[in-house]
């Protein structure tokens, strides 16, 4: 990432940050430049490019009632419901893209990644630098960091005996175009993730929620019959290995409240008043 593309999200970041917390004062554009040292015009320029929206749109995009309204929208039997079952997005601008997740042999998931060569890189994205890694099969890990060093520990602590490169790959630059706003030319992006069984069908079922949708952790833990398993679902999300590959940020608490995520709640609200820019334009 350049130090102009970081500087541009740390501000955008800001931006949002302050609207969450000033939200209940519906801030003006001129307060929310001024908290994050910018002119009015420069601070809509830049937010405008950057989330595909204005700030007032952006900041009805994240509002507690904008979240219940999605909520109540998806307890309806709707287009949302025909997609969950099938696992096709049909209701989002994602229609021709298939995610395919293939879980590691018994093997591969008990020795640590012996017999794995994994290829890893670090990437600009629009919510900050990540660091992506690849196996022969797909995307095994995909990971926001603000530090390369401690990104590659991380990886390296799953998957303690694999083989690493450092180096790109098609395979990687597939899945990072998730994050670009232009899905025309997107071809299937392949996961090759370590997981036990429950957590592969809580990822899986993640997967069927459209962009621009939201869920809670009781509605995807009924969708997959395991109703009464919130807190099992729960922690099923939260080891997510792929990072907005796979959307955990679409789930959120049935208050409307975006709740916790393992890169940050700030961040989280960006994802999700950035795709709702996306499918509302």
């Amino acid at each position: 990432m350049s130090d102009q593309q970081q500087l541009n999200y740390e501000r955008i970041a800001g931006a949002i940050a302050f609207i969450r917390q000033n939200f209940q004062q519906q801030p003006s554009l001129e307060e929310i430049a001024a908290g994050v040292h910018l002119s009015p015009a420069h601070f809509q320029r830049l937010f405008t490019e950057w989330a595909g929206t204005s700030p007032k749109k952006f900041l009805q995009y994240i509002s507690l009632d904008h979240a219940r309204n999605l909520l109540r929208s998806a307890e309806t039997p709707t287009l949302f419901d025909v997609a969950f079952e099938t696992g096709l997005s049909s209701t989002s601008r994602l229609h021709d893209l298939f995610i395919n997740i293939e879980g590691m042999t018994p093997a591969e998931f008990k020795n640590g990644g012996r017999q794995l060569t994994i290829r890893y890189a670090f990437a600009p994205t629009l919510f900050g630098q990540v660091l992506i890694a690849s196996t022969p099969k797909g995307i095994c890990h995909l990971a926001f960091t603000e530090s390369e060093t401690v990104a590659i520990q991380q990886l390296k602590q799953r998957f303690p005996e694999a083989g690493y490169r450092h180096e790109p790959d098609q395979l990687q630059a597939t899945a990072l175009k998730l994050f670009q706003s232009d899905w025309s030319s997107l071809s299937a992006v392949k996961l090759h993730l370590k997981g036990t069984p429950f957590q592969l069908k809580v990822w899986e079922s993640l997967l069927k929620i459209p962009i621009g949708q939201l869920s809670t952790y009781g509605s995807l833990a009924a969708k997959i019959g395991s109703s009464g398993a919130s807190r099992a679902v729960g922690t099923a999300i939260g080891s997510n290995p792929v990072a907005f590959l796979i959307p955990c940020h679409r789930v959120i608490r049935n208050t409307g409240d975006t709740g916790g995520y393992m890169w940050g709640s700030t961040r989280k609200q960006a994802i999700i008043g950035w795709e709702q820019a996306q499918v509302n334009v």
